[in-house]
């Protein structure tokens, strides 16, 4: 739906739209202001064209060109007559005295127009399109009085089977419809994991509920806008803005997920430490950068400067994410295979074997989209220009589903929670022993002396005696000051100690 405003000044209207067949194009004049009895006639051309591309610069060479004359041939002239409709309304009057501008319509269409639920300005219907695809709608309104002053204010719209929506929007609208359910379906799914195995939740899976939340709510407000658009034709600038911020937050949110369970958060790792702040920076810069773009698109279109500027900061900050994943993918995996930890390791083998496909299918999608939609000298393909915007959605809720399968709530979550008890195990046995080779290091082992008969020689002061000689001589001082620091005792605990060793050697001498 398009309100445009007509004067002596301005040149032909030019409308762009990919459309259905059997699409009605139906114009009006709002309102109208003429100084004095002014013969208009009125103009349109529809034409239909293959290549997106084709009549890019038309606006341009209308705009370098004169006032048209009135017997001008747009048909004619920039089309070449190839698939271009028109119809001419001369001597069509206005002036001053007029309540309603005449109408403008085609009666042999409106004998035949379908039934819509918005039966109003359904006799403005002039044209009616023949094909699926591409069509420039051109309306020229010209006066045989060069001096007069006048002022049109127009309405045009374009309803098809669908609505308002455009042809290459329509499956994107289902999309996110169908989206939306999917969402849902992963909510409910998890809801009904947690709730069977609330006791035994890890944190990464509260992770795993908020993406799961933003990404219902972000196809949830993108569907809610196509379909405004699709039944009332006008798009609602601020719910696109919102739905925008929504969805950077959630993609940020999502590569934060997929950063975090590769650094084994939650898994080998009870917290990310320093590493943490470098997560949350990088999730912070490709929040602001896909925000700032996102509402630019909006606001200024996708050929803006400031758009393209913010498609080439994000890609070079998605590889970074992508680097950053692989790398802490292979340190996390690396752990768990030295701890021999079999259960964790073949969960993170399945996982980097997913990020592996969805790498590959990226410079692969990236490749056809590029020789598609962006290099191809004639853009023919609209019926999948939908999936230029749909196929990350649908890559991400990919992994997003191998995630949940993979992290699921169950009854076995602490095989998969980090347990230092456990995980440390092996690690701990090779320090101690490590520690122990270091420490008995230059100690040598004392034989208890026996008498001619085999048995042990009896305790007495000579062996008491001995005994301590023994243990200065063999005990190396180093040991107990520094391995051992805690068992240096004070000048006054020794001389307790030593009078209650010869109260106990007394009292079994005595025995």
């Amino acid at each position: 739906l398009w309100a445009a405003t007509i004067s002596d000044k301005s040149g032909p209207l030019i409308f762009r739209k990919t459309v259905f067949n059997s699409t009605e194009i139906r114009f009006s004049v709002k309102s109208f202001s003429c100084s004095g009895p002014v013969k208009f006639t009125i103009e349109w051309y529809l034409k239909y064209h293959t290549c997106q591309n084709e009549y890019s610069k038309l606006e341009e060479e209308l705009s370098q060109k004169h006032e048209p004359s009135v017997d001008e041939d747009f048909c004619g002239h920039y089309f070449k007559n190839v698939e271009c409709w028109t119809t001419k309304y001369e001597n069509v009057n206005c002036n001053s005295d007029l309540q309603v501008f005449p109408s403008l319509n085609n009666k042999e269409l409106i004998t035949n127009i379908r039934n819509v639920s918005n039966q109003e300005g359904s006799t403005d219907v002039i044209a009616r399109t023949q094909r699926d695809g591409f069509h420039i709608f051109i309306v020229s309104v010209k006066t045989d009085k060069t001096d007069a002053r006048w002022n049109l204010n127009v309405s045009l719209s374009m309803i098809g089977p669908h609505g308002y929506i455009s042809a290459s929007d329509w499956p994107l609208m289902i999309f996110y419809m169908v989206m939306c359910i999917v969402y849902i379906l992963y909510g409910v799914l998890w809801l009904m994991w947690s709730a069977c195995y609330w006791k035994d939740i890890l944190r990464i899976q509260f992770w795993i509920a908020a993406v799961i939340f933003l990404g219902m709510l972000e196809k949830a407000v993108f569907y809610t806008e196509y379909q405004n658009i699709s039944s009332t034709g006008l798009s609602t600038q601020g719910l696109l803005i919102f739905a925008e911020l929504i969805s950077a937050v959630k993609r940020t949110l999502a590569r934060l997920l997929v950063i975090i369970v590769s650094l084994g958060y939650g898994i080998v790792k009870p917290r990310l430490g320093t590493v943490m702040h470098r997560v949350v920076g990088l999730g912070i810069l490709y929040f602001i950068f896909a925000a700032v773009e996102g509402v630019m698109r909006v606001i200024g279109g996708s050929n803006h400067l400031a758009v393209i500027f913010g498609d080439i900061i994000l890609a070079v900050i998605d590889s970074i994410f992508v680097w950053f994943i692989f790398i802490s993918l292979a340190q996390t995996m690396k752990t768990l295979r030295l701890r021999k930890n079999t259960v964790k390791f073949s969960l993170y083998r399945h996982f980097t074997n997913t990020l592996i496909f969805a790498v590959l299918a990226s410079v692969v999608f990236m490749v056809w989209t590029t020789k598609t939609f962006r290099i191809a000298k004639c853009q023919s393909d609209w019926m999948e220009r939908w999936v230029d915007d749909a196929f990350w959605s649908f890559l991400f809720s990919l992994i997003l589903i191998v995630i949940m399968f993979l992290w699921r709530p169950s009854a076995n979550n602490q095989r998969y929670a980090f347990m230092p008890l456990i995980d440390d195990s092996d690690d701990e046995i090779e320090e101690f022993m490590v520690t122990s080779e270091n420490l008995t290091e230059g100690i040598k082992l004392r034989v208890s002396k026996t008498v001619s008969n085999g048995t042990a020689k009896p305790a007495t002061s000579d062996n008491f005696d001995e005994d301590l000689k023994w243990v200065e001589e063999n005990i190396p001082s180093s040991f107990t000051d520094v391995a051992l620091p805690v068992l240096v005792d004070s000048d006054e605990e020794i001389m307790t100690r030593s009078e209650m060793a010869e109260k106990m050697f007394s009292s079994e001498k005595i025995m």
